[in-house]
């Protein structure tokens, strides 16, 4: 009935496929869970531990495919008509998660989100700026969900059918991280194909140092560019996208990028202080795309 796939790198996943497993043995549904680790080096023997599990299998890929490509591998091996996409540090909020997206398929499901959240706990300044984004701009509660559902809607704690998977593959030619899951969602909303939102979260346990963020963060804007060269994004579709047409309109992009290089260092003090500010990082990134363009 359902293959659960979880990409993974560098992290102990047992503890959420034990948990995964309980669920469903006790709905006693056809179910498998599938974990694919992107080349890492930490946590193998802990992970290699998950392939003496019923219905469980857990596999190394030689080489780093990005999670893109990992997802797309792994539903080629699923062997169910629904696959339900998860994150490797991210936790069911309640018991029955497993129940409430098998209730929720009906012979019309096509898509079904769940939505996440982060831990009420506030971290410490050096692990704070992931926190806050991600509860305040990925924690978003279901009213605002379906008033928009293609707006408010990740590639992870999804449940699809493995077919429009299939059909709609994650791009091939991203293998770092950021934004395959913008081109994804846009797939599904030029295809008019529905996403149906639900109350059944999934909590990240996302732990990154601030510097961490930082270089991810860069390294999603880095990714962007290259899927707006490859026209399989559109400035349009991304609110990067649309300020720096804007600037470009207004022929400001090389003096954003001026002041990119001239300020930084100081908006980096704030994202790794004690209160880190989102439109800071909103304007970092759009400084190093500005800043990135100069440089083609």
């Amino acid at each position: 009935m359902i293959s659960i796939l979880i990409p993974t790198y560098n992290y102990n996943v047992y503890p959420l496929v034990t948990e995964l497993k309980k669920q469903a043995d006790l709905l006693s549904i056809p179910y498998e869970i599938l974990i694919q680790d992107d080349a890492s080096t930490l946590f193998l023997k802990e992970n290699e531990s998950i392939n003496s599990l019923e219905n469980c299998v857990y596999i190394l890929n030689p080489e780093n495919l990005g999670r893109g490509n990992n997802i797309n591998a792994l539903n080629s091996k699923a062997k169910f008509s629904y696959v339900l996409l998860l994150e490797a540090d991210a936790f069911p909020e309640n018991d029955n998660y497993l129940e409430s997206f098998i209730k929720s398929i009906s012979d019309t499901t096509e898509i079904i989100f769940g939505g996440v959240g982060y831990p009420e706990t506030k971290p410490n300044s050096e692990q704070l700026l992931r926190w806050k984004y991600g509860k305040e701009r990925e924690s978003i509660a279901i009213e605002a969900r379906l008033k928009n559902p293609y707006h408010f809607v990740f590639t992870w704690n999804l449940l699809l059918k493995k077919e429009i998977l299939a059909n709609n593959p994650f791009p091939v030619s991203v293998k770092e991280y950021g934004y395959e899951d913008v081109v994804f969602i846009k797939k599904l909303e030029t295809q008019n194909i529905p996403i149906q939102h639900i109350e059944n979260r999934l909590i990240h346990n996302n732990q990154e140092a601030n510097s961490i963020f930082i270089q991810k963060t860069e390294k999603a804007v880095r990714t962007l560019k290259q899927l707006l060269e490859h026209r399989e994004l559109e400035y349009d579709d991304t609110r990067i996208g649309k300020a720096y047409s804007l600037l470009r309109l207004l022929s400001l992009g090389k003096v954003t990028a001026f002041l990119f290089r001239k300020f930084s260092n100081r908006m980096l003090l704030n994202l790794t202080s004690s209160n880190p500010s989102l439109t800071v990082l909103d304007l970092y990134k759009l400084g190093y795309f500005c800043l990135l363009d100069t440089q083609k």
